[in-house]
């Protein structure tokens, strides 16, 4: 499954919240996170995410409300 990055204000979303999402199962567009961080300072969120394609991870921010600053397919060192 490729893996992404993405980038986007938090729109309020608190360390507990971001817990829950890091935690959630698969949703109905294929996404998983695998990572959050964020940086209250800044207002900024970066999401690793599992997806099927950058399509799945415009919708699954946009059910959010959340439109993402940039998304990017990226690779991890095994």
């Amino acid at each position: 499954m490729p893996r992404y990055l993405d980038a986007h204000n938090m729109k309020g979303f608190d360390e507990n919240t971001l817990k829950q999402a890091k935690n959630s199962p698969k949703d109905e567009f294929g996404v998983t996170h695998k990572d959050i961080l964020y940086n209250k300072e800044e207002d900024k969120l970066y999401c690793i995410l599992d997806a099927p394609n950058k399509e799945a991870v415009e919708k699954h921010h946009e059910k959010f409300g959340i439109k993402c600053d940039w998304i990017t397919e990226v690779r991890a060192i095994d």
